[in-house]
């Protein structure tokens, strides 16, 4: 995992990002990593989620969380002009929030083998903005950008990735399955870092390190990876008999 500061700092950076890709591409622009959003959509969602998260910090323990998500959205510009810099401030002061407040704050989590709250919130907002600063980036370009056109940093992706095989694809809601047992091997082409991914029809098991045999191996760098299984980014390769791809293409996908 990276350090708190890395994940504060690496927050703000990417925020000021997609406000300003987000100016350049229009409010009306299309997202194509998100066909049923405008840029307007995508400005006003990411800035509801920085400001629940930081009710859910400041707040916890939190007794109804729909009620903070329907006062963190009611404070969404209705002038498109002025959602960049609502989007900017409300990073920076999500950041300020973590810094502040103690590592086992009694706020909620929702991933499986989390950190203590402030970690995984630092964490989970990092990679939350960094994937919808690339939404913007393809709203402005008007396609998927490249693995260097995103632009993602190897370390923010090697975590990303770990907090994607071992968070996300575990939870029981999760829905990659197959009727035949497949293992698949997620290697990193510039990390010392690899992950099984054992994929039945219960919940996926994912454990570090590579197996010793695999049905289907998916490689990239770390970068084309992060951006490939978040389904922003198609460069990534596998070999072996199994379309392990194809088949996280058409069932994985991430929500609450």
């Amino acid at each position: 995992m990276l350090s708190l500061e890395r994940y504060l700092t690496g927050l703000t950076t990417e925020a000021g990002e997609l406000a300003d890709h987000a100016i350049a591409a229009g409010p009306d622009a299309p997202v194509p990593s998100c066909p049923e959003w405008t840029v307007s959509d995508l400005l006003g969602h990411q800035g509801m989620v920085h400001r629940w998260a930081a009710g859910n910090l400041t707040q916890a323990p939190v007794s109804d969380h729909a009620a903070l998500e329907q006062e963190s959205a009611a404070g969404i510009p209705t002038d498109p002009e002025e959602q960049p810099g609502w989007l900017r401030s409300g990073a920076a002061d999500l950041a300020d929030v973590l810094r502040s407040v103690p590592e086992d704050v009694p706020a909620m989590v929702f991933l499986r083998n989390a950190p203590g709250p402030r970690t995984f919130w630092a964490r989970r907002q990092l990679h939350e903005t960094t994937v919808h600063r690339v939404d913007a980036l393809a709203a402005r370009l008007g396609t998927l950008p490249t693995t260097a056109q995103a632009a993602i940093d190897t370390d923010v992706a090697v975590d990303g990735l770990d907090e994607l095989l071992t968070g996300f694809l575990p939870r029981p809601r999760a829905k990659l399955r197959s009727d035949v047992p497949l293992t698949v091997a997620v290697l990193p082409t510039d990390a010392d870092v690899a992950w099984t991914v054992r994929v039945s029809t219960d919940p996926a098991v994912v454990t570090s390190g590579a197996p010793a045999e695999a049905d289907a191996t998916v490689t990239g760098t770390a970068a084309s990876l992060y951006l490939g299984l978040w389904n922003r980014g198609d460069e990534i390769a596998q070999t072996g008999p199994a379309d392990a791809i194809g088949l996280w293409r058409s069932l994985f996908r991430v929500s609450w």
